[in-house]
């Protein structure tokens, strides 16, 4: 929502800034301009980026209106099903989640957090590594190795979406300057005509220069940020299931464990230590009772 706002208000912001000056609103109708700066940007965000970066693009780029999905609400489920987890593993031992584990879409236990049953990139990697401590054949060092590499792999591929925009947001006013550059060339081929005619010409040049720079950093630009921010986020949550694996491996008991994930979280989604642990344990009482 806020990227809507943010986008409306530096819309109407120059839109009516310029309008109240006395601007005339039609000459910035220019589609022709428009053509040649968007469709030079999107064949050069196409020559410069492989199909699967174009996709996660086009994937990811409706899901940013809607916020970041990494909100506390989200970070206590993760550490209430974690909590859930290694309990009835220290109660039953490791092997009881093994079913849970290798069908959580399936499992009554992980149905009970959908908001990380959805989540395909979190719960793929909070699975594989269950797994792994089910077989009980790595020790901490090595599932924290493997961890790091999992999660500067996954960053990487996840801030490549964001980077190529941030590349085509910079090469936008130059793009505008492409445009207003034929459009002057429109009107000194024109110069037999009258004053007006070549002012309107000149004038219509100028707003693919305005169009480009104005699209690159009120748009474009943010836009790019916004789903870097996004990755960032995404790669922060898989952290917090780092954390608290390795406190559970190293022998921490699981209300000590999610207190390692809670300190691994950002402070605007950072509960107390009292909020997560009522959290925990009211949610796991409502699993026991269902």
């Amino acid at each position: 929502m806020l990227v809507i706002i943010g986008a409306a208000i530096a819309f109407f912001s120059v839109i009516v800034g310029y309008a109240a000056h006395g601007g005339p609103l039609a000459i910035l109708w220019q589609p022709y301009e428009f053509l040649i700066i968007f469709g030079a940007a999107i064949g050069g965000f196409m020559i410069a980026n492989p199909m699967k970066v174009i996709k996660r693009v086009l994937s990811t780029v409706p899901k940013i209106p809607g916020g970041s999905p990494y909100g506390r609400e989200h970070y206590m489920d993760l550490l209430a099903l974690l909590y859930e987890i290694f309990q009835r593993a220290q109660r039953d031992g490791l092997l009881s989640i093994e079913d849970d584990v290798d069908n959580p879409h399936e499992s009554e236990l992980f149905k009970s957090y959908p908001r990380i049953l959805n989540d395909h990139v979190a719960l793929e990697f909070l699975c594989d590594y269950l797994r792994l401590m089910v077989g009980g054949n790595m020790n901490p060092f090595e599932m924290e190795n493997l961890m790091d590499v999992e999660i500067e792999t996954h960053h990487k591929e996840a801030a490549q979406p964001a980077a190529a925009v941030n590349k085509v947001a910079d090469a936008m006013p130059g793009f505008g300057i492409i445009a207003a550059l034929l459009g002057v060339v429109i009107a000194l081929g024109s110069l037999d005509e009258d004053v007006m005619t070549i002012g309107g010409l000149v004038a219509s040049a100028l707003v693919g220069t305005f169009t480009g720079i104005f699209a690159g950093y009120a748009f474009v630009g943010p836009l790019g940020q916004a789903m870097d921010n996004r990755a960032a986020e995404q790669t922060k949550f898989l952290e917090t299931i780092k954390l608290t694996l390795l406190a559970v491996l190293n022998g921490y008991k699981p209300v000590v464990a999610v207190e390692f994930g809670r300190k691994a979280m950002y402070e605007a989604e950072r509960p107390t230590f009292f909020e997560l642990e009522e959290h925990v344990k009211m949610q796991a009482a409502r699993s026991q009772d269902a």
